[in-house]
């Protein structure tokens, strides 16, 4: 084709000093232009100002991101968070509509950490706040005395289902994850397969079954050193593939409606 895809990267809204930012981390935007091989695009958290129409109008797929904040309990009836917690109601308010719109409209979607949790609470799932107080989990927290690198290192196995997205793009039945997270699925959404286990039983990655389009969401971060990881970098050029498609097929439309 001849130009490159249009990848949505969703982004969190950060109060820095007196002035309000949009920001999404380097690793994202970064795995998108170098693994997805997509032109990425900073969404702004602006549920007021634009509709999820207005912007899957302009995309070939989204990339919903990690994030330090955790979607406010009540969007799936959940108990109040903890003192302290961070949240986020712009990056809500915006990605948890945007999600169901990118889905039913056959955009394809990658969801990873917060975003495999936003996909999972958009389609009426909820989330355990605290996994590591939560029955027989083991604790996915990364260790914050460790450098950045030993803390993105591979933590934990994660047992691969057959017969779903990630078997289908060759992963092994088990791959190593890293395991960065404080929150995970406590009750899977209804038309959400799991993709992914880990060992104590959590669910590690998702799809959607009826998506039209590429739709998977991973607990883990694959985008982190992405061309280093050949199990990540699957996962990346999968989802590019299905945005270059989907630039096709918008490019053939307008094409034929001009």
């Amino acid at each position: 084709m001849s130009r490159l895809p249009l990848i949505g990267v969703t982004a969190c809204s950060k109060q820095i000093g007196l002035h309000a930012y949009h920001i999404s981390g380097d690793k994202y935007v970064r795995a998108v232009a170098s693994a997805a091989k997509g032109l990425p695009l900073i969404l702004p958290s602006l549920a007021d100002l634009q509709t999820s129409s207005d912007i899957l109008d302009a995309l070939d797929g989204i990339l919903f991101t990690g994030s330090p904040s955790n979607i406010e309990p009540f969007h799936y009836n959940g108990p109040a968070s903890a003192p302290g917690t961070a949240h986020d109601s712009a990056r809500d308010a915006t990605t948890l509509p945007l999600i169901r719109a990118a889905v039913e409209a056959g955009v394809p979607v990658l969801g990873i950490c917060r975003g495999f949790q936003e996909m999972n609470v958009a389609f009426g799932g909820s989330l355990h706040q605290k996994v590591h107080e939560a029955g027989p989990f083991m604790d996915h927290r990364e260790d914050d005395s460790l450098p950045l690198e030993g803390q993105y290192a591979p933590s934990h196995p994660v047992h691969v289902q057959p017969g779903g997205v990630l078997a289908g793009l060759g992963l092994a039945s088990e791959i190593q994850v890293n395991s960065i997270h404080g929150q995970g699925i406590e009750r899977l959404a209804p038309g959400l397969r799991v993709e992914a286990v880990a060992p104590d039983g959590l669910i590690e990655a998702v799809s959607i079954i009826e998506g039209k389009a590429f739709a998977l969401g991973v607990q883990w971060h694959p985008e982190w050193q992405v061309s280093f990881n050949p199990d990540y970098l699957a996962i990346f050029q999968a989802f590019g593939d299905a945005c270059r498609k989907h630039a096709l097929q918008r490019d053939a439309d307008a094409s034929n409606n001009a």
